[in-house]
């Protein structure tokens, strides 16, 4: 794995697998009555968010404190940037504290890979802007594996919001790596016209087509993102057209959503609720695969590799 981890291109196929694997180590310690291990002892990770955050933000906290890891939170509310201080210098400061490890998600694309020139820790994007998520799709990786399947071969659709989604972006390409064939579903408005070639996906406009997925991943509908206007007539509109419901899906397929929902807009209460969507699996499963992120950024040193080995 590279020292930073910036993008789902920075990862391999082997890479990914490995990661997944080092997941499953670290899942099985967490089915311990002690659910903690010596892994990063000594070692400092600070959380750097801008944005508002339930799943990412405590998911890295705890995985950090669970691997026995120094952990700070910095959120942009309450700090220096309030006070107009540049993401350089926030950077700067923090790098001055000589942390491991630096999680970092902003709303402007590129934010990740601009602190990779401030910090000798090692960055881990944890989202910035429309662009990428590359520990979502990890984790949604993972999720399937346990939940569904072998990947490879698997059919998977991402339906609704595709233009806003850093989730689709990163899941798209994270799944086409590991073997599976990828569509793309939603209004012309919300899917770039590059997507096809970009992202090595399959492009409709219809919702019958998900049909033949296997997997259903539905985009939240990101309108602090769309402007003024919008991108689509309503949302009532959009759930008419594009939400996924029952009705919408057959028997056999599964469906995961990122969080947080809008739901009765890209996806009706019942179907939220039903266990065969498997939002709160996500959720559950996002810690263990940022411990191994964790793990992983922190270098393969050797005294963290015998850690891990002692712990499992």
């Amino acid at each position: 794995m590279n020292r930073h981890l910036i993008s789902i291109a920075d990862l391999d196929r082997p890479e990914v697998a490995r990661i997944l694997r080092e997941s499953h180590r670290f899942g099985e310690v967490m089915a311990r009555d002690l659910k903690k291990v010596p892994t990063l002892r000594g070692r400092s990770i600070v959380n750097l968010f801008f944005e508002a955050s339930t799943r990412t933000s405590t998911s890295f906290e705890l995985a950090g404190k669970r691997l026995s890891a120094d952990v700070v939170n910095v959120k942009a509310s309450g700090s220096s940037v309030e006070k107009g201080e540049t993401l350089k210098d926030t950077v700067l400061t923090l790098d001055a504290y000589a942390p491991d490890v630096l999680v970092i998600r902003h709303p402007c694309v590129g934010a990740a890979r601009l602190a990779t020139q401030y910090t000798n820790a090692a960055v881990v994007n944890a989202g910035d802007g429309a662009h990428a998520h590359p520990t979502q799709a990890l984790l949604d990786l993972y999720t399937v594996e346990r939940e569904v399947g072998p990947i490879d071969g698997l059919h998977v659709a991402f339906v609704g919001d595709v233009s806003h989604s850093r989730v689709a972006r990163s899941g798209a390409l994270a799944f086409r790596m590991m073997g599976a064939k990828v569509s793309l579903v939603g209004p012309a408005t919300l899917i770039p016209r590059d997507a096809e070639q970009a992202l090595g996906a399959e492009v409709s406009h219809d919702i019958n087509d998900i049909s033949s997925a296997d997997l259903i991943y539905v985009l939240r509908m990101q309108r602090e993102r769309m402007g003024k206007g919008g991108h689509v007539p309503t949302l009532r509109e959009y759930a008419t057209m594009f939400g996924v419901n029952h009705s919408r899906i057959r028997t056999g397929q599964r469906v995961m959503h990122a969080g947080p929902m809008n739901r009765g807009v890209e996806i009706s209460p019942a179907l939220a609720d039903d266990p065969i969507t498997l939002v709160e699996r996500q959720a559950g499963y996002g810690m263990v695969v940022r411990m191994a992120v964790l793990h992983d950024a922190v270098a393969r040193s050797g005294s963290a590799a015998e850690a891990l080995a002692e712990a499992v």
